[in-house]
């Protein structure tokens, strides 16, 4: 009878502190959320991206995505004698179809023809009304980058099956190409500039939103990393419903991408997603990836703080995984050193 009773005791005992923790978790959900959605739905303050003149062979192109909307696109040919790839560019938020040249210029030069394109409800793309973009990736800017390649798939210059695009994205952009990529094999390589996921940023930036905000620092380090994760899901629902948008998921996208090459550029000096975000989001890809943090560079900047080095790899990782290979020289045969039959 003891047992039992100090069993029940011990029990009781779980039972009320598994409550009591759950009511704290609730109460700090009920408390914070609201301040969350409104941090989650602020639009940073980027400079606005002018788009360089060009003199490169431009032909300016509309194509239809899956849910009926015109999107603006143009397509850049390179200026070398020889096509040595398609890669499709998608710019970060805010930015037009053209500011592609301001991270891509040399690769057009090199070799590489470009496809870039406006996002619904951006440049001279359609708008979409219910919907107002924010700097996260949703399923709408998805499902513009996969209308994207399906136009590259028809053009009467599309690269076969076997040579496949390159994608090259950045920030916002960087988010669309790998989880388009992921579900496209006819994507064989991506390069990303200032990527970011939107649950493991979330998670990054509530645990400083509830030490500013909140009255119980105290207890913050002992707030389990589920209970960071459930609030974000919640609080993405909630965004979801009022913005008429679903968010997708960086995480399973990165382990799909393999074997397909990733290269991830960050700024080391990036002060809205943070190397440490970058670098967690690089441990989830598999191999073959590379990742290049570069010093003193803020979001979407390395360009600006080392622009011979980030042409280079640029056009290294694209030459080594989507530039058609040369043919090999069948070796010649022995030459005879005597005649038959002598």
């Amino acid at each position: 009878m003891e047992i039992t009773h100090l069993l029940w005791l011990l029990g009781g005992a779980v039972l009320l502190a598994g409550l009591t923790l759950l009511g704290f978790l609730l109460y700090v959900y009920f408390r914070y959320q609201s301040t969350i959605i409104r941090i989650f739905e602020e639009k940073p303050l980027f400079l606005k991206k002018f788009a360089p003149k060009t003199d490169f062979d431009v032909e300016d192109t509309t194509f239809k995505t899956e849910d009926g909307l015109t999107l603006a696109g143009s397509y850049i040919r390179t200026s070398a004698p020889e096509r040595k790839g398609v890669i499709l560019y998608l710019p970060e938020y805010g930015a037009g179809r053209m500011t592609c040249l301001n991270y891509a210029k040399t690769l057009v030069e090199q070799g590489f023809d470009l496809f870039t394109f406006d996002f619904r409800n951006m440049g001279d793309s359609e708008s979409e009304p219910k919907y107002i973009p924010l700097q996260w990736v949703t399923n709408h800017e998805v499902m513009d980058a996969k209308a994207a390649v399906a136009h590259l798939k028809e053009r009467f210059d599309a690269p076969s099956p076997e040579e496949g695009i390159g994608m090259l994205g950045i920030s916002r952009g960087a988010g669309v190409a790998v989880i388009v990529a992921s579900k496209d094999p006819w994507v064989r390589c991506v390069v990303t500039d200032g990527m970011f996921g939107t649950i493991n940023t979330m998670i990054h930036y509530m645990q400083k939103w509830i030490e500013i905000y909140g009255r119980l620092n105290w207890l913050r380090p002992f707030l389990p990393s589920l209970f960071y994760r459930v609030l974000s899901r919640t609080t993405l629902w909630a965004v979801q419903r009022r913005r008429h948008c679903t968010f997708p998921s960086m995480k399973y996208a990165l382990g799909r991408l393999s074997p397909r090459p990733l290269l991830m550029i960050h700024g080391e000096a990036d002060s809205y997603i943070r190397a440490p975000i970058a670098e967690g989001l690089y441990r989830l890809a598999r191999e073959p990836k590379e990742l290049w943090l570069v010093e003193g560079a803020k979001h979407n900047q390395a360009v600006l703080i080392q622009p011979e080095e980030y042409a280079h790899r640029l056009r290294d990782f694209f030459e080594r995984h989507l530039a058609p290979k040369p043919a090999a020289v069948p070796e010649s045969p022995p030459l005879a050193l005597g005649l038959q039959g002598s």
